[in-house]
């Protein structure tokens, strides 16, 4: 086997770093948004099931307790597993929201109900580098006796922190 010639070598060191220099920014780009994905699909789960117990409950009723954040401690730049029994509140079990595999959010589902009509506001945390700054996401509903549910788009405070 032949050694590279110091041209052949600095060569091969230019192709690999125009290559990276190419391919690593989507990649980082991609990483981010697959981690963006645990809040939107989150929020996503725990406002459609929200707004379908609003539809078939008087507005006195219509969401389901508040519950505080879950888990208490934001992950900070890791990914965690809970212990069991971390989403066993009762309105996790009614919004049918549990996180089993590893995540980097934290939830929380803030409810407000009265006769002439219910709020609830659902709420992801994050702090995916580590740095203590977290990303928000966080999204609404509203019921009134004699209207259907409605939810609120979704606000974004610090998408990537």
């Amino acid at each position: 086997m032949r050694s590279l010639t110091p041209v052949e070598a600095a060569l091969a060191f230019a192709i690999g770093g125009s290559v990276l220099a190419v391919f690593l920014p989507p990649f980082i780009r991609n990483l981010h948004a697959s981690r963006l994905t645990e809040p939107l699909a989150g929020l996503e789960r725990i406002s459609a099931r929200a707004a379908a117990l609003a539809d078939a409950a008087p507005a006195l009723q219509a969401y389901p307790p508040s519950v505080a954040l879950t888990p208490a401690q934001v992950p900070r730049g890791e990914l965690v597993v809970d212990p069991p029994g971390t989403w066993a509140h009762p309105t996790w079990r009614l919004l049918d929201f549990s996180l089993e595999a590893p995540h980097a959010f934290s939830f929380e589902f803030v409810s407000n109900n009265s006769a002439q009509g219910s709020t609830y506001t659902a709420t992801a945390h994050g702090d995916l580098d580590g740095d203590g700054v977290q990303s928000t996401f966080q999204v609404s509903g509203v019921t009134r006796p004699g209207n259907s549910p409605e939810t609120s788009p979704l606000e974004v405070m610090r998408e990537v922190e």
